[in-house]
């Protein structure tokens, strides 16, 4: 039986955005795919994002990876050395080993040995039903986005990260938890270090049960709301007329 299910939601209302970076669908798999090509080259957990909004599709393994996207992932044991914090220190994004270890409490991680390989796809290559759809852009786009998931459940925004391991919370957080994550890019170590995406950009992931109400409601809600086209005062205006008489 294959893990890659067929798509069946139309989620071109993505396309209204008009990102200029096309979102990814990403698959977190235990068997290796068929009929996808692999990664042709080494790379970093946050750049196969990247590499995917170049309107590609393809999977990695465990040997296609640099840095420490198979942490959150759980393809390798961490050893002792990690766990202690010693990494930081070394590169200064932390006084002491002490401060790096805190993260390893909190960073999001699958069971090891259950994902072996990740599949990833521009939404027009995108066949399968993704994990966890990853989307960038500036942020009055992004805004479109995080508000239509609050637009029918009053959902709350809620952003987190750790300065490092950023892949974890963009890709794993949401697929573990249920829950929309977004983060700006060039907060993380790993994407100044790696010139990854565009900085200042809003990255939201989306876990695939939230997608049919954030697709469903785009397609029906107002993008641009009157209020953002009023300008200050007029906007001023408008609040006092619809409160006048309360």
């Amino acid at each position: 039986m294959s893990e890659l299910t067929p798509l069946t939601r139309d989620l071109s209302v993505f396309k209204k955005l008009e990102l200029e970076k096309p979102p990814v669908g990403v698959k977190f798999l235990y068997r290796e795919p068929e009929g996808i090509p692999r990664l042709d080259r080494t790379l970093g957990l946050c750049e196969m994002v990247t590499e995917a909004q170049k309107g590609k599709i393809f999977y990695a393994g465990f040997a296609d990876h640099e840095c420490a996207g198979p942490v959150p992932l759980g393809m390798v044991d961490v050893e002792p050395f990690y766990w202690s914090g010693q990494i930081g220190p070394c590169l200064e994004i932390f006084k002491e080993a002490r401060a790096n270890r805190r993260i390893y409490d909190v960073i999001p991680r699958l069971v090891p040995g259950t994902c072996n390989y990740t599949v990833f796809a521009a939404l027009d290559l995108l066949t399968f039903d993704p994990d966890v759809l990853v989307l960038s852009g500036p942020v009055r786009k992004m805004e479109i986005v995080l508000r239509s998931m609050s637009w029918t459940t009053g959902q709350m925004y809620e952003s987190k990260g750790t300065p490092v391991l950023g892949c974890a919370w963009t890709l794993v957080y949401p697929y573990v938890t249920g829950k929309i994550n977004f983060t700006v890019t060039g907060l993380t170590f790993g994407h100044i270090a790696r010139e990854v995406g565009t900085e200042g950009h809003v990255v939201v992931s989306v876990p695939w049960d939230a997608l049919p109400t954030m697709v469903e409601n785009l397609e029906v809600m107002p993008f641009v709301l009157p209020s953002y086209e009023d300008g200050r005062d007029n906007y001023s205006e408008r609040f006092k007329r619809v409160t006048a008489g309360h």
